[in-house]
């Protein structure tokens, strides 16, 4: 059960139905918009909590979109960071809906398995692989080597190692505001059994 409302189109002012329709009506919305709300139309996982507080929600949702949307990644690359950071912070809601769009990108099983747990992917394309450790290293430390950072950029780029550093800090962020406000997902990650081993 969610901490905060979850707030329905008719419980919304004006500066959150701005938000509510930047999120509903950009990139992630058309099509795919029966899957962004529940049965009263309000927003579901860290989007409740960007329409609720709308001054910092409004351009968090902005970054989003240039996240998902408008990077120098491909759509493989940046599923892996997304579901690596998902797995790192064992949360549940961003784990769902990207493996999901790993899934439509690409990702097999067994790479899929390997963000999860850390293991090493059999990643083909080396970019790919230097995405995925780059991620790793960054959630580890919170910074890269000089060796980790040479070899990214040369493989990636300035502009876009930039692009995936803020990645790595957006999914985090939406992970802490999904855990404190007990946003609720419907499948939970498959970390969830070895949690109880450890």
């Amino acid at each position: 059960m969610s901490r905060i409302p979850m707030l329905a189109p008719e419980d919304l002012d004006d500066d959150q139905r701005r938000a509510f329709e930047s999120i509903t009506r950009g990139p992630r919305g058309g099509a795919g918009r029966a899957a962004l709300v529940d049965d009263r139309g309000a927003l579901l996982g860290p989007f409740n909590a960007m329409v609720t507080a709308p001054t910092v929600g409004e351009p968090l949702q902005a970054l989003g979109v240039a996240i998902r949307y408008r990077t120098g990644l491909s759509a493989r690359a940046r599923e892996l960071a997304i579901l690596t950071v998902a797995a790192h912070h064992r949360s549940d809601f961003e784990w769902e809906v990207h493996v999901r769009d790993g899934r439509a990108a690409g990702l097999t099983d067994t790479e899929l398995a390997a963000a999860v747990h850390g293991e090493p992917a059999a990643l083909t394309d080396p970019t790919e692989r230097v995405v995925l450790r780059t991620t790793r290293a960054m959630l580890r430390t919170g910074d890269l080597t000089d060796d980790e950072y040479t070899t990214a950029v040369a493989a990636i780029g300035e502009a876009t190692l930039v692009e995936l550093t803020t990645l790595v800090g957006y999914y985090a962020l939406l992970a802490l505001q999904l855990r404190v406000f007990r946003v609720p997902a419907r499948v939970t990650g498959p970390w969830t059994a070895q949690t109880t081993e450890d």
